[in-house]
């Protein structure tokens, strides 16, 4: 698969936070000619020179940094880069990120904080999604003219406003401690889909511990935190099914004998088809494309036995109880 982050990706990344402190400067000096020689040689430059050696080490935790680290991911991957095509057995494929631990995001135990796994789970996410569904987003985006999504009030129209990606919520189980500045990877693949949330799972791994080729290994020992993220997609208030945008995509094989929806699967096959009782069309081997439909409906489920658990989690809200006389306490700062 063809790797997320292209050079031009990379070069911006990291050049781009790294000369603000000599635009600025040379922006207060007046101009920006000879800006950059002045960041370097005039007065002050010591202090300047160590400001920039901070910015470039830990600029993924400065103020706006987590803004351009997702908006690089949305902009280089929908509206930059061509979409990619790629056939229904690479829906389930991954994409990988690679970040390091900042100063900033280290704990009193000294390792990274587990708050700020989030952050990078919207960087990753944003990498998946825009990179392998450009091109459902591309037409949802643009539903006016593709008409993928309805009006419910009227069929024949399309449905109106903006198309939105939407987080729903996030469950990370921690494994093993990042140190100061140890370079590790995210790996994020699509884990499955129900009739309004897809699912996606991100992986921390040990930096370089995946090798071309490699087959099953310990990664007990390599991968430091694993995560599952649920998004909902949107045409302004409608809810868009995920099938509708991995369709879009081009990920979706032809569903011999067409499929139903009900309140327990997504995709299933109809019994009327020429199906077992299952609900599956058996395909001649010589006519089964690389992933058929059962190979996707059947690994949808094997993820759907993960994702299950944090969707239940939204039940948790008829467990709250605010005690029988309030809280014990009050306390800040929050």
């Amino acid at each position: 698969m063809a790797s997320a982050a292209g050079p031009l990706s990379r070069i911006t990344r990291i050049a781009g936070p790294a000369l603000l402190p000599a635009m600025a400067y040379g922006a207060y000096k007046g101009g920006a000619a000879g800006a950059i020689e002045a960041f370097f040689t005039g007065p002050g430059r010591t202090s300047r020179i160590m400001a920039l050696v901070v910015v470039l080490v830990n600029w993924k935790s400065l103020p706006l940094a987590w803004t351009y680290r997702v908006f690089n991911g949305m902009v280089s991957h929908l509206l930059v880069r061509p979409c990619h095509t790629y056939t229904p057995d690479k829906l389930f494929q991954p994409v990988k990120t690679e970040t390091h631990v900042t100063l900033l995001e280290v704990d009193y135990n000294i390792h990274k904080s587990n708050s700020t796994y989030f952050a990078d789970l919207d960087v990753s996410r944003t990498h998946l999604v825009g990179h392998l569904l450009a091109q459902g987003c591309r037409a949802l985006s643009n539903n006016a003219s593709t008409k993928l999504v309805p009006d419910p009030s009227d069929p024949s129209r399309p449905a109106k406003g903006a198309f939105n990606i939407i987080l729903g919520g996030v469950q990370c189980s921690f494994k093993k401690e990042l140190k100061p500045y140890q370079r590790y990877e995210m790996w994020s693949r699509i884990l499955s889909w129900d009739r309004k949330w897809m699912y996606i799972v991100t992986h921390y791994v040990e930096k370089n511990a995946v090798k071309p080729g490699s087959g099953p290994e310990d990664w007990e020992k390599k991968i430091h935190a694993s995560a599952v993220s649920k998004y909902v997609f949107k045409v302004g208030r409608l809810t868009v099914h995920p099938a509708v945008l991995i369709e879009a995509s081009g990920l979706l094989p032809e569903r011999p004998g067409g499929w139903v929806n009900d309140e327990s699967s997504v995709g299933k096959l109809s019994k009327t088809a020429n199906g077992g009782a299952n609900g599956h069309v058996e395909l001649d081997a010589a006519e089964s494309p690389a992933w058929d439909w059962k190979q996707i409906e059947d690994e949808r489920k094997r993820g759907l036995e993960y994702a299950v658990h944090l969707a239940s989690l939204d039940g948790l809200l008829n467990r709250f109880d605010p005690g029988e006389d309030g809280p014990l306490g009050t306390f800040g700062p929050g």
